[in-house]
């Protein structure tokens, strides 16, 4: 694939994304679009990195520390959520 395809395609996932983190009221939507924001960004670091220096691995080593990231944000915003909803009941 070529890096305009990999570009637009990250693009098109980042926008996806913000519609739906920005339209959304359900928490747990809220949290799928920012995974979706997380990894449009994750494209666009590998592919950026895989064309421009295909020798170091800068690009693959950021998108693991997103992920890692996004991971945790993920754990620590649903264990929120259940137990507001715990408490509410």
């Amino acid at each position: 694939m070529d890096i305009e395809n990999l570009m637009l395609l990250g693009a098109l996932i980042f926008c996806i994304g913000l519609y739906g983190f920005l339209t959304s009221r359900n928490v747990v939507r809220i949290l799928i679009s920012l995974e979706l924001i997380l990894n449009a960004i994750n494209i666009n670091l590998v592919s950026i990195s895989t064309f421009m220096d295909s020798q170091e691995l800068k690009g693959q080593v950021f998108a693991l520390f997103i992920i890692a990231i996004a991971a945790a944000e993920s754990a620590i915003a649903l264990a929120i959520i259940l137990t507001l909803y715990r408490n509410k009941n």
